[in-house]
């Protein structure tokens, strides 16, 4: 009769202690900032100030020369906050964890080493197919900063250019009453004796809660429309005054429009902005009145709007000033870059403080939100469907 061979040593038999998971290194950050080639896109990722806060806790950031030239940051100021300066593109996509505010191009992926890390916008409604077959072929790990949650369930950076759009609107409605040849010579402001303008707000999100407040500021009269009475409610209490608020009722909006100087349209959609206000309903308002449509980049939400530029923003139709351009933050470069660097700054500290984003994203439940593709694999469900792609749930891939 054979002896039995155990397989294991009369060592590996004792029981052994327990073998928890060690807390991982700090990590180092290597970080690509190339400069946007998308059309009208002025802002960039990090202000000197960040990439300062970076490199000084050990991290490396090359960007690319001349990428904060439109939101006026000279090359100087970022290498004197530690940053390397290159003219080579090809560079900047070779390192580890990319920085943008735009989507990659496909000519840009075509430049990034496989494993790569990318944060930036993805703008879904503006992607096609081999976009993602494309991040899957190089095993990109992607996350879209619009997706990100913060704590308390907000989307920190949707809702600071929400903000900035808000109070862009009212200032640039300011803007074409006063000099476009078109407009009424109406100033915004509360001048004794005169009466106030007047002003439509459709939609009571962030964006139209900051053109509330900027338009309450200047002294104008307000009247919001929403069909959400908690999106009501909220404008009021966050504005700490009673305001003129109603739903979405044909009859008052027509009534509404006819008197405005101003209307803005901040109402979001699903997939498209619904359309509010009719081109009837246009004709009917006063000569020279101004129409922000803050939702043209979802289609807008009012029927006579057509998409506009920067370089060539309104146009007149049925006498009524049209502003219509998709990308209002991208005309203050600097508040908005600003803005952005705030919300990346801290996570890109915490993602290093953790040891790497792999560690990060399986206890960050929020920075996890923001992520659509892990080492070639889609995580996403809207783009799997949107799409038509298959999709793996994160949770299985990362535990």
């Amino acid at each position: 009769m054979t002896e039995h061979v155990s397989p294991f040593t009369k060592e590996q038999l004792i029981p052994q202690e327990e073998t928890l998971e060690v807390y991982k290194h700090k990590g180092q950050l290597f970080i690509g900032i190339p400069k946007e080639n998308a059309y009208q896109e002025k802002r960039v990722c990090l202000s000197p100030d960040a990439v300062a806060a970076l490199t000084a806790h050990g991290h490396r950031v090359i960007i690319e020369a001349g990428a904060g030239d439109g939101a006026k940051f000279s090359d100087k100021d970022y290498s004197e906050a530690g940053a390397k300066i290159t003219a080579d593109t090809k560079k900047v996509f070779s390192c580890p964890m990319i920085l943008k505010v735009e989507p990659a191009t496909l000519a840009e992926l075509e430049m990034i080493n496989p494993q790569t890390t990318i944060i930036s916008a993805l703008q879904l409604k503006t992607q096609k197919k081999s976009y993602f077959q494309k991040l899957a072929a190089k095993r990109i790990t992607a996350l879209a900063f619009e997706f990100i949650k913060d704590d308390d369930g907000t989307y920190p950076a949707v809702r600071a250019l929400s903000e900035i759009a808000g109070t862009a609107s009212i200032l640039i409605a300011s803007e074409i009453m006063s000099n476009n040849p078109a407009g009424n010579g109406l100033m915004f402001g509360n001048i004794s004796g005169v009466p106030p303008i007047e002003v439509v707000i459709l939609g009571a999100g962030t964006v139209g809660e900051f053109a509330a407040r900027s338009a309450l500021g200047l002294g104008a009269n307000i009247k919001i429309f929403d069909n959400s009475l908690t999106r009501l409610r909220a404008v009021q209490a966050n504005l700490s005054r009673p305001l003129h608020t109603s739903t979405v009722q044909p009859k008052n909006l027509i009534k509404a429009l006819k008197r405005c100087d101003v209307a803005i349209g901040a109402v979001r959609g699903q997939n498209r902005s619904p359309v509010l206000v009719t081109e009837t309903m246009v004709e009917n308002m006063k000569k020279g009145a101004v129409i922000i449509d803050v939702s043209i980049d979802m289609g807008g939400c009012f029927e006579s709007s057509e998409v506009t530029t920067h370089e060539k923003p309104t146009f007149v139709k049925h006498g009524v000033v049209h502003y219509c351009v998709p990308n209002i933050p991208a005309r203050y470069a600097r508040t908005s870059s600003l803005s952005i660097s705030n919300i990346f700054t801290p996570y890109l500290l915490h993602i290093a403080e953790q040891g790497g984003l792999e560690n990060t994203l399986r206890f960050d439940k929020g920075l996890r939100n923001g992520l659509y593709f892990y080492h070639g694999i889609l995580t996403n469900k809207s783009i799997a469907d949107w799409f038509d792609l298959s999709y793996r749930d994160i949770n299985l891939l990362i535990f």
